[in-house]
């Protein structure tokens, strides 16, 4: 099952009632205007507007005065209702608008004017008081007689003027081929390498024979030569390649290049100071993800916003929620905690795998030198100063929250947690946490749930027993009775079908998740029952590291990484630390194997979704492969998985936002929506990107992604949800690597 069972995001609850129907054309019909009088010559009709607008026609353009002190886009909507639509067929949507003053932003859209009012296609242009023309191409994802264009002109504090005019849905025109513009052929980490790390690169070429290649520093002097070694076609790609290995040069500089075959690479440095600096970030991620908290911009400029869903009008809030209707008849506060994705829900099962990759990372610097590398004051959180590791106090933020979810004392399923909460329905993008109007609900309890919450609680308790010894026994408490519900309801399971307003996060198969719990409470209590149950567990013994890795849904990793990393008195821990090692070897192969050098090849190159955190949980494999034994083999695999993130990928794309000269920055978001509202930013520095994800199950990435190949199933677009989503288990897996490789410095 996917990650995620998800639909398109709304339109706006606000718009009108009941339509005509108009039947909807043949798929691959001439090229036919939908729109009526788009160009005003007959007046106004039959374009509608909210109540809060009058509009007119003046000098050939409809106009309106949008009122000022809108919180919304769609407070203010002028509109045109019962558009046909065809399933799979290309519209031309284009107009001309403008704004006085200017710097205004409209959102133009074409989707469904009924329930569930799913958007198709939009653009969030901001005219100029002279007047600009727009023109999108698009593929319908459905087709529908009730469809809509509208533009939505409200959320503005002052009051201005907009005016449209040649207002055109062109339907049956040719579609526009989609190619990605990936630069330079020669592909590189565009970061960095560390000095003694290996240093590897891919060029992109038809040539069959090798070619010389050389290396260059920032003044353009020659530093190093070679020649290429081809690889022939790499299936993960479709393209013909060649690899390059640079590894013996090994001084320190920034900006060098990589030329081969004609074509000089993007930028990268050889160094350290980069990885120090994205082990900061991708832990300062969780921050801006906070849930009922206003965010600082002293903390961090840019991205200062009020606290989200604390029952301050519009929101329905946090603290005090129902259950679905029919589930429960108590309410909790489950206020606080990350928000887990680019929407607004939270899930026990995501917030576990998080905290526990988290709480992973900090635990590792234990029992190696790094132990300072996350100490008091190093993320600037509004904990800092409290003489606790900053990792720690931006992981309890979370741990809070998921021990409010455990069902309380004296109800039906006492001590199990509840899998989820989030809104009643899904929302539109942009949204601030502070405006989403929704009712929240608690979603039933679960035994996935239940056992994420004992096995990180049970890790926290041993964790921060030497800073908060009574939180540690909370945890604790909280760990046991979650276990002992877990065993008496064995089998309760998420509804596949519970997507909407959040997603579905279904398991069936909770052997892992047993397996995970009893370990971690075993490493932390020593007690008998809960080591007979790791060592009676048919997964203790099982091949757990396939090609796809650990992941929300197969936590059996968890156990066994920590298993043979923390210390116990486990019988048989040495054959535990043997079954890492081979996982790791498994993984070196592939990555040696591979053109691009990553440990990561699905089967028939069907990537999942969430394939870059993939890559790097396999990494975190031969990283802690690398811990066990010392071989640098591991290492170097771990180090040049990385590569693959930051930018020598088919696309030539850093995945990680504000890390490479070409980086993901438009990652699907309600907050981090700067493609869609300026006065909005993109996400933070130290932001992973999902990648490329076969299924394109978004319509956008299915209207420009059809038959795409392994890597190039992706797009940097906020609108491209099952390609470009980031959520926070993918940053955790981020901030472990980054907190590796930067140790290795």
């Amino acid at each position: 099952m996917r990650r995620r069972s998800t639909v398109l995001v709304p339109l706006a609850a606000l718009l009108a009632a009941a339509l005509t129907a108009l039947p909807a054309g043949p798929a691959g019909a001439e090229e036919t205007e939908q729109v009526r009088n788009g160009t005003f010559d007959d007046g106004t009709e039959p374009w509608w507007t909210t109540g809060n607008l009058t509009a007119a026609v003046d000098d050939g353009r409809l106009c309106a005065d949008v009122p000022g002190g809108t919180a919304n886009r769609w407070d203010a909507i002028i509109g045109q209702n019962d558009i046909p639509l065809v399933a799979g067929e290309t519209y031309r949507f284009s107009f001309r608008a403008s704004g006085t003053p200017g710097g205004h932003t409209v959102r133009a859209l074409v989707g469904l004017a009924v329930e569930p009012y799913d958007a198709y296609h939009e653009v969030s242009p901001q005219p100029s008081v002279s007047g600009d023309s727009y023109s999108y191409t698009f593929t319908a994802p459905a087709g529908t007689a009730q469809g809509q264009v509208a533009f939505q002109v409200g959320g503005s504090a002052e009051p201005w003027r907009f005016c449209v005019d040649d207002v055109s849905l062109l339907g049956g025109v040719p579609p526009e081929p989609y190619e990605p513009d990936t630069g330079p052929r020669v592909r590189v980490n565009q970061v960095a390498y560390l000095p003694d790390g290996p240093k590897n690169a891919t060029l992109v070429t038809d040539a069959t024979g090798a070619l010389p290649w050389r290396l260059k520093d920032a003044d353009g002097a020659v530093v190093a030569r070679g020649r290429t070694v081809p690889r022939g076609t790499d299936a993960s790609s479709g393209q013909n390649v060649h690899s390059i290995d640079f590894g013996r040069y090994g001084k320190r500089g920034t900006g060098l290049t990589l030329v081969a075959d004609g074509e000089a690479s993007r930028p990268f440095d050889i160094g350290t100071a980069a990885y120090e600096r994205l082990r900061t970030d991708a832990a300062k991620f969780y921050y801006t993800q906070r849930s009922g908290l206003a965010i600082r911009d002293d903390l961090r400029p840019g991205y200062a916003r009020p606290a989200g869903h604390m029952g301050v009008a519009p929101n329905q809030g946090d603290t005090d929620v129902p259950c679905q209707p029919g589930v429960c008849d108590y309410r909790l506060d489950v206020s606080g905690g990350w928000y887990d994705a680019g929407d607004h829900g939270k899930y026990v099962v995501n917030g576990g795998i998080s905290v526990w990759e988290l709480l992973s990372t900090y635990e590792r610097t234990l029992h190696t030198r790094g132990a300072e590398r996350f100490r008091d004051g190093t993320l600037a959180i509004p904990e800092s100063g409290n003489k606790v590791p900053d990792l720690l106090d931006e992981v309890r933020w979370e741990l809070d929250f998921l021990l409010k979810m455990q069902v309380p004392e004296g109800q039906p399923l006492a001590g199990m947690a509840h899998h989820k909460v989030h809104d009643e329905q899904w929302t539109g993008l942009p949204l601030l946490p502070s405006d989403d109007p929704q009712q929240r609900e608690l979603h039933p309890p679960t035994t996935a749930a239940t056992l994420n919450l004992a096995a990180t609680a049970a890790q926290a308790a041993r964790l921060y027993q030497p800073y908060d010894r009574e939180f540690a026994a909370r945890a604790l408490k909280a760990a046991r009775t979650a276990w002992a519900a877990a065993l008496a309801h064995p089998e309760v399971y998420a509804d596949e079908n519970d997507g909407v307003g959040g997603g579905a996060y279904p398991d069936r198969d909770v052997r892992d998740e047993f397996y995970w719990a009893a370990a971690e409470l075993y490493l932390t209590t020593g007690e008998k029952d809960f080591r007979d149950h790791v060592l009676a567990s048919p997964v203790h013994t099982a091949d757990i590291f396939g090609p796809l890795g650990f992941d929300w849904a197969r936590t059996a990793a968890a156990a066994r990484l920590d298993l043979a990393t923390v210390p116990s008195r486990l019988p048989g821990r040495d054959a535990v630390r043997r079954s890492v090692v081979q996982g790791a070897d498994r993984y070196l192969a592939t990555l040696d194997a591979h053109p691009y050098g990553m440990p990561y090849a699905p089967e028939n190159n069907v990537y999942d979704w969430g394939s870059s955190h993939q890559v790097l949980n396999n990494a975190v494999v031969l990283a802690t492969a690398h811990d066990l034994t010392g071989a640098a083999k591991y290492r170097d695999g771990a180090l040049e998985s990385m590569d693959y993130i930051l930018g020598r990928n088919a696309l030539n794309i850093s995945y990680v936002t504000g890390y490479g000269e070409a980086s993901a920055h438009h990652q699907h978001s309600r907050w981090y929506a700067r493609q869609l509202d300026p006065a909005l930013p993109d996400p933070p520095a130290g932001t992973l990107s999902g990648g490329p994800n076969s299924s394109i199950q978004d319509p956008l990435a299915q209207a420009k992604l059809q038959g795409c190949v392994g890597q190039f199933c992706y797009i940097d677009d906020i609108q491209s949800w099952s390609t470009n989503e980031t959520t926070i288990n993918w940053n955790a897996a981020l901030a472990r690597m980054a907190a590796f490789v930067a140790d290795q410095g």
